[in-house]
Order: C-alpha cells, then sequence, then structure tokens
C-alpha cells in the first residue's frame, strides 16, 4: 500500500513539474533549461551571486546548434570567435561587464539634493507664512520666572526640579 502511495505521488510531482515548465515555455520560447537557476523559475539573470541562469540568453539558431555540436569535440579545434559566439549565445555580460561602474550614483546623488533643498525651501516657505510667531512665554526672562515659580512651589520635591534646589543656600545642589 506504502509503495502505490509513493509511486503516486512521485507520478503527480513529475506531472507538476511538467506541467510547471509547459506553462513557462510561452515566456522563455525556444531557450534551452540548463539547471535550477536563482529561485527555481526557469529565468534568465546576470549576477555576481548566483553566476548560473536557468536559461541561456539567446534562442538555439542553426548557427548556434552547429557551435554546439562541434563544442563537443576537442575545443582547441574552436577558434576565438567560434568561443566567444557560444558564450554570448549562454550569456548576456561577462563578470567585467556586471561589475562596471554604471554611473547611477551621480543621478542618485542629484536626486538627493534636489530633494533636499526643496524641504528646506518648503520649511523656510512654512516659517514664515504659514507659523505664528512663537508666543512671549519663550523669552529668557519668562522662561527663568517659569523656573523660578516651579521651585518656589516645590514642583515634583523627590525626584523632579525641587529636588535638586537646595532651598537653604537658595542654589541648585551640587
Amino acid at each position: 500500500m506504502a509503495s502505490r502511495l509513493l509511486a503516486r505521488a512521485l507520478r503527480e510531482t513529475h506531472l507538476i513539474q511538467k506541467a510547471g515548465v509547459a506553462s513557462y515555455r510561452a515566456k522563455i520560447g525556444n531557450r534551452e533549461i540548463v539547471g535550477y537557476g536563482f529561485n527555481g523559475q526557469p529565468s534568465y539573470m546576470d549576477r555576481t551571486d548566483f553566476p548560473m541562469p536557468a536559461i541561456r540568453f539567446k534562442e538555439t539558431t542553426p548557427d548556434i546548434q552547429a557551435l554546439r555540436e562541434k563544442e563537443k569535440g576537442d575545443w582547441r579545434k574552436l577558434s576565438i570567435e567560434e568561443k566567444k559566439a557560444l558564450y554570448r549565445a549562454s550569456f548576456c555580460q561577462t563578470f567585467a561587464e556586471i561589475q562596471a561602474p554604471t554611473g547611477e550614483w551621480k543621478s542618485i546623488i542629484g536626486i538627493t539634493l534636489i530633494a533636499v533643498s526643496l524641504s528646506l525651501w518648503v520649511y523656510m516657505a512654512m516659517k514664515i507664512w504659514v507659523y505664528r510667531p512663537l508666543p512671549s512665554t519663550f523669552t529668557e526672562e519668562r522662561r527663568q520666572a517659569q523656573l523660578r515659580r516651579m521651585i518656589d512651589l516645590q514642583v515634583n520635591p523627590i525626584e523632579g526640579l525641587a529636588s535638586k534646589w537646595d532651598y537653604e543656600k537658595n542654589d541648585w545642589k551640587k
């Protein structure tokens, strides 16, 4: 009984895998599936951390097919141009081309500086035309008077402001 269940499960898994590949054929066209790939799906990505894409870069043409047949023999008989053509059929870029600087950092810094300057202009406009002036209680004399009143009223005498005031010397505790 267990062997029948196992065989059935394996058949269903195989059918599901075949159905998955068939649904991807419309997306990948005539390109050869050569491995598992980065995420287990037949897709092509040039990545330095995972250099083995699941499918080849170009579709198989008669020229490339002839080169692949020739490739199965002695590689010393292949010319440099044929080796390059085989490489470019499988991969879009070399590692040097992938890692080459693109200059994208310049646009990122430019956009960031523009956003910062716009936000500063918006802040200045809000400060001038939207916000009211600060109340008179924010002046230095008023804040000192408020502090003195809190000490006189002994606000929070255990752990707060009044606990740090020496009432005998009329000065802050040291």
